[in-house]
């Protein structure tokens, strides 16, 4: 199965060259844990303060992915990395979350 997904986080302005430096050489082993968890077509994207992920997620258990990849130790540290340079939208840090997630509305075939 294969689903699509864009994600929207905010980027702290006095953070910005730190967060596009570490996605300039981003881990071996964080990109292997993305594939291994069925991500295909990842890409992030900065306007502004925003930032917009973008995947496709192509198994069939996406809770059970994601999880695996919230239990990959090399992540974590990756994340102690990145998450200090966002900033959640309101609906996300009410929800305990950091990315939030848009509803697709449209899509061309």
């Amino acid at each position: 199965m294969r689903t699509r997904h864009l994600q929207i986080i905010g980027l702290r302005p006095e953070r910005r060259e730190e967060y596009l430096r570490l996605h300039r050489e981003v881990w071996p082993e964080v990109e292997a844990r993305l594939k291994a968890s069925n991500f295909e077509s990842y890409s992030i994207f900065n306007l502004g303060d925003t930032l917009y992920g973008y995947f496709e997620h192509v198994g069939t258990d996406y809770a059970a992915d994601m999880a695996a990849m919230g239990d990959d130790p090399k992540t974590r540290e990756w994340w102690k990395l990145t998450d200090p340079c966002q900033e959640p939208l309101p609906e996300a840090a009410a929800a305990g979350a950091m990315w939030t997630d848009a509803k697709e509305v449209y899509h061309l075939p």
